[in-house]
């Protein structure tokens, strides 16, 4: 096991260097671990449980509930499940699955995008919150909670009614709240979470259910407690060092078996940004929001390499075909991670196309236009972002805050704070705004290339007011500079050195 970490680490900067992201460094180390005969161990095997658990109970964590039950989820969900006839069609005329229960079972585990990949391209970019993450989410899960009352029907693997039941997990939060009450330290915060995500998923089992959806629907019985988000922020060293071993694993499971089945069921891949597009742009989203969920869901679950690998031991499905679904699942992971990665990129060579599907008129995702009417524009009401506008607005400055997270900007109007719906990685926003009068402009973002695509917009924009922005690594310093930011701000270092300042200078005045 030792030696697999050392040559994930190894491949992970590797694809860093290159411009990708770590993990597919890490699937490809697994698919050379698979062909060169490793079949993996029982450490490997349980680091990928815990790194799936962990990551979905922090998801939930940052969910609601109602998001499930929107409109736009409801009805590209639904849609999606569309794809299942001609999903069945191929998998018949392919033969990989012996009778009509299987495939059907393996046609709705193929439909599912993964939710696991996708929350972790989210969340690296900082996009999990922002109005296109959370339907791209919500659908996922959605698609999750669909096939699972689809496996339950069929009665695939012993799933029961009792099933249904980790739907329920998140009236469990008087509880929860209880116990996080108790946690008094870091370590206890981050036990607790470990605790909890371990439990939904052996409750899960028990259940009968996904153990991956328990973890998260225990999740979601934290969700929007003022101390989720610190429980997360304890959990994600931690996850992502197992998370390392889901991706070997996936990688793994990339074979030579069912070599054209698979490639077939790869290009098949195609029809599902369309089955997410159409749905969103009917109804009444822009192209770009539709456009993004569509990339973010296009990939096959890695919960068909389950059902494959189940199917196979009823004597259900040949070793061909559960080698062609572990290609296909192995290769959507491959194409996805960096189409999902430039996404922003592509949709701008294809806006052209795109914008002309639109529906006329306003849209629920509409940036805003026209003059602010303020002095200061913070971009990221986050923690920072909303510090920020704090201090701004104590000195009797006007100031404005956007941010792409509908919920955010709802509870900072609550609080009577000026703060409007806008996407900073939309060149649209920056498009349509007026900065006449504008000093300057805060960018806390998290993610740094959302960073860079602000300043450029608004320098190509002909704006000369001050830009000032995080930054969360000296290296990120340089192409912040070059993009044209004029004040840099180091919150994880000078937050260290502003407090040593005041114990000094409190120290002298006692002296």
């Amino acid at each position: 096991m030792a030696g697999v970490l050392l040559f994930a680490y190894l491949s992970g900067v590797l694809a860093v260097r290159l411009g990708l992201p770590a993990f597919l460094g890490y699937l490809a180390v697994g698919a050379a671990l698979g062909l060169g005969g490793f079949s993996g161990d029982r450490l490997l095997d349980l680091f990928a449980d815990l790194g799936v658990y962990l990551l979905l109970f922090t998801v939930g964590l940052g969910l609601r509930l109602e998001r499930l039950v929107r409109r736009e989820v409801l009805g590209t969900g639904v849609f999606q499940l569309l794809l299942l006839p001609p999903f069945l069609l191929l998998l018949y005329l392919l033969g990989l699955a012996q009778n009509p229960l299987a495939l059907l079972v393996l046609a709705v585990a193929l439909v599912n995008p993964s939710t696991v990949l996708l929350a972790r391209v989210l969340q690296g970019k900082g996009e999990l919150s922002a109005l296109h993450g959370q339907i791209a989410l919500g659908v996922s899960v959605f698609l999750d909670v669909a096939s699972l009352a689809l496996l339950i029907l069929v009665g695939f693997q012993g799933v029961g009614p009792l099933g249904f039941l980790v739907l329920l997990f998140p009236l469990l939060r008087p509880f929860l709240v209880h116990l996080f009450a108790w946690a008094q330290g870091a370590e206890l915060k981050l036990l607790l979470g470990v605790a909890l995500a371990l439990l939904g998923a052996e409750a899960a089992r028990l259940l009968g259910a996904p153990e991956a959806l328990g973890a998260l629907f225990m999740g979601l019985g934290l969700a929007r407690h003022p101390g989720a988000g610190e429980v997360a922020e304890r959990l994600w060293a931690l996850r992502e060092v197992f998370l390392l071993a889901f991706f070997v694993k996936a990688g793994m499971a990339v074979g030579p078996d069912g070599f054209f089945a698979g490639l077939l069921l790869l290009l098949f891949l195609l029809l599902k940004p369309l089955f997410l597009f159409l749905p969103l742009v009917r109804q009444g989203f822009r192209a770009r929001t539709a456009f993004l969920v569509g990339v973010g869901l296009a990939t096959y679950s890695e919960f068909a390499l389950v059902a494959a690998g189940v199917l196979q031991a009823l004597g259900y499905m040949t070793e061909q075909g559960v080698g062609a679904v572990a290609l296909a699942v192995g290769g959507s992971f491959l194409l996805a991670a960096p189409l999902l990665q430039r996404a922003h990129r592509l949709y701008e060579a294809w806006k052209p196309r795109l914008h002309r599907l639109e529906r006329p008129g306003l849209h629920p995702d509409e940036e805003p236009q026209g003059a602010l009417g303020t002095r200061w524009l913070v971009v990221g009401m986050g923690r920072t972002g909303a510090a920020a506008y704090r201090f701004l607005a104590e000195q009797g400055e006007m100031v404005l805050g956007l941010d792409s997270d509908p919920s955010k900007v709802e509870y900072h109007a609550a609080k009577g704070r000026r703060v409007l719906y806008g996407d900073a990685e939309d060149p649209a926003l920056w498009e349509g705004l007026d900065l006449t009068g504008v000093r300057g402009v805060i960018l806390a973002l998290p993610d740094l290339e959302a960073r860079l695509r602000a300043t450029r917009a608004l320098r190509q924009k002909g704006f000369r007011g001050v830009v000032g922005a995080v930054s969360y690594a000296r290296e990120e310093d340089t192409p912040l500079l070059e993009a044209g930011v004029d004040v840099i701000f180091h919150p994880l270092l000078e937050a260290g050195e502003r407090l040593a300042e005041r114990v000094w200078e409190k120290a002298r005045a006692w002296a």
